[in-house]
């Protein structure tokens, strides 16, 4: 029996939502239904809110440290849902993942260093390397029947030509794909071969919808050993306010550089809300999240046989992982500017545009489900408004 309601509406005016509140100064408009950004429409856990209500009610909210019981909150997680039993001393905290992708790449690399990413990707990934003054190497992946695929042939020959580190998204943002065993060792044993770093990006690990999410690290000794692993609650429990992340970091002189950047930068601790929220959810959310699932998936199918009757122009890449469908629009014909135009001014719905995902993501945009389906419904009629 369900015991979580994620059909219940939720009103998120006022609440300095990015989603909800910054529709007029992102897309021009706020007469717009926001299904974008990659945050839910849920409330969180119960058991989140009651610890972190019992937090408030305390009443005093002095300097914190991350306590051993989140630590070991992360390590019984990890150990539960992905099968990897990690040291206590591997993990670090960060306020986010786009933080932790730019402390590595300072901490590993140097100004004018090759650091590699795979297009189209999640769009912090090229920031944080340009914006760190590293030298922006790309592999884009190749679209095989509705399918990304990695080409291995030119990802190898940017590793000879001395890239340090590797951005690898996994699961994949924004198609979901959730890169197979043999897919994540090919990558470990080529980026071990030639002396290059892993930054992983697990963030949405925990989402996966069909398949098996394995982290890279876990795979081999001498993956562990190159990989620093970035994961968070934000994206599995709809936390991301709450601005918590966890690093797992297991080689020690790579744990030190890191560790060294953050000191630099003043970094010392989690929110006292971070912490309580973090091990909350990984103590007490499991339940929420598996009814989640059910329902993230049930939104899916309903995007794509909508979209399949209605929309014929349109092909969904159904997400192995995460709440974010891919949806290619290429056979309508349209440029991106029409794209976008179609959207806002006809369907009055606010999506992400591909273009912003790098090479490869022309004629793509990106639907957030994670929302009551009575909103995916909504969004699937100004979705045939707009292209119809």
């Amino acid at each position: 029996m369900n015991i979580y309601d994620f059909n219940q509406k939720l009103n998120r005016e006022h609440t300095s939502s990015v989603k909800w509140g910054l529709t007029k100064q992102i897309f021009g408009t706020d007469d717009v239904l926001p299904m974008w950004v990659a945050d839910m429409d849920f409330s969180p856990p119960k058991e989140v809110k009651d610890a972190l209500q019992e937090r408030v009610d305390h009443g005093i909210y002095g300097y914190t440290f991350s306590p051993p019981s989140t630590t070991e909150a992360i390590q019984l997680w990890l150990n539960k849902r992905h099968a990897w039993k990690i040291n206590h001393s591997w993990v670090l905290y960060s306020t986010g993942v786009v933080p932790s992708i730019s402390i590595a790449i300072e901490a590993f690399t140097a100004p004018g260093d090759k650091v590699m990413l795979q297009s189209p990707v999640y769009t912090p990934f090229f920031e944080m390397i340009e914006k760190n003054n590293r030298q922006l190497v790309n592999t884009p992946l190749k679209l095989i029947d509705n399918r990304y695929e990695i080409d291995f042939t030119v990802f190898e020959d940017h590793l000879k030509d001395g890239v340090k580190l590797f951005l690898l998204c996994n699961p994949h943002n924004p198609s979901g794909r959730v890169w197979t065993k043999e897919e994540l060792t090919r990558i470990g044993k080529l980026c071990h071969q030639y002396n290059c770093l892993i930054l992983s990006d697990e963030i949405h690990s925990d989402l996966i919808l069909k398949n098996k999410h394995i982290p890279i690290a876990s795979l081999d000794e001498t993956f562990k050993d190159i990989t620093v692993t970035c994961i968070a609650p934000s994206k599995t429990f709809n936390l991301a306010g709450l601005q918590a992340s966890a690093v797992i970091v297991p080689n020690k002189e790579l744990r030190k550089a890191f560790k060294d950047v953050q000191e630099r930068q003043g970094f010392f601790s989690l929110s006292a809300f971070g912490i309580i929220g973090t091990e909350a959810a990984y103590r007490s959310g499991e339940q929420w999240l598996e009814e989640l699932l059910a329902y993230l998936r049930e939104n899916v199918h309903t995007v794509k046989e909508y979209i399949d009757i209605h929309l014929p122009g349109i092909s969904v890449m159904e997400p192995e992982g995460s709440y974010l469908i891919w949806l290619n629009c290429r056979e309508l014909h349209l440029s991106d500017e029409e794209l976008k135009d179609r959207l806002l001014k006809r369907g009055k719905l606010a999506l992400e545009p591909g273009t912003k995902y790098g090479p490869g993501g022309e004629g793509f945009v990106r639907m957030n489900v994670a929302c009551p389906k009575e909103v995916v419904l909504e969004g699937l009629e100004r979705l045939k408004k707009a292209f119809q």
